[in-house]
């Protein structure tokens, strides 16, 4: 099986919504969650559009930046950019990069705080 596609179950089969842009900060994939999140917004129509058209000038300054800092050494790659205390999340972006640690990209990822109270290896 190509490994491709097995990321992007990985992905796409996330809770969470999950945007990955390119270098030139367009928007390249857009997980079902992220679509349903930003639905408002375009939802999976925003592919292919810039990040910068979704956020302020503020936000798109503290973008910029944190991919400056991404690129500046391989060991950069997580930045906790956002708490959203009425969801009870954190929200990061992540560099993404290639086999040689060159930046290729970025993600925003969100990760929930709340314990799941889900019945472990419950299969319903």
């Amino acid at each position: 099986m190509e490994l491709s596609l097995l990321f992007k179950s990985i992905v796409d089969q996330d809770n969470c919504p999950i945007v990955i842009c390119d270098l030139k900060h367009t928007i390249v994939y857009m997980n079902p969650v992220a679509d349903q999140k930003y639905a408002k917004h375009g939802g999976k129509l925003l592919e292919g559009r810039s990040i910068f058209d979704c956020h302020n000038e503020h936000s798109n300054e503290l973008i910029r930046k944190v991919v400056e800092w991404f690129a500046a050494d391989k060991s950069n790659n997580r930045v906790h950019t956002y708490f959203n205390k009425n969801d009870n999340k954190d929200v990061y972006m992540i560099a993404l990069r290639d086999e040689d640690g060159i930046l290729i990209g970025y993600y925003e990822k969100h990760e929930y705080r709340d314990v799941d109270s889900t019945p472990l290896y419950e299969m319903k």
